[in-house]
């Protein structure tokens, strides 16, 4: 019982991270289309903005890369949890 709760509060963070995640990659992508326009539209500071668009653009990939490890994470914490509710069911029997 406190193995199966351990492994359930456990995959309740992982999905709390990769949400986490998941908005960082969606606000890092936002900027990063945002510097691409003013990249356009301000041609004095233009290479500025390029360089601040590829910056977000890699913030982002790093941030769904985070995401898709916290949601890998939170599978094998839900594959021990059950793994753990199935011994502790044994034991009624």
């Amino acid at each position: 019982s406190d193995d199966y709760e351990k492994y359930k509060d456990e995959e309740k963070q992982h999905k709390h991270k990769e949400h986490l995640g998941k908005m960082g990659a969606v606000a890092a992508g936002a900027f990063a289309l945002y510097e691409k326009h003013e990249a356009k539209k301000d041609a004095e500071h233009g290479h500025r903005h390029k360089i601040e668009e590829e910056i977000a653009a890699a913030v982002a990939v790093g941030s769904g890369g985070y995401a898709l490890h916290e949601h890998h994470e939170k599978k094998e914490a839900k594959e021990e949890a059950k793994e753990a509710s199935e011994k502790h069911h044994h034991h009624l029997f």
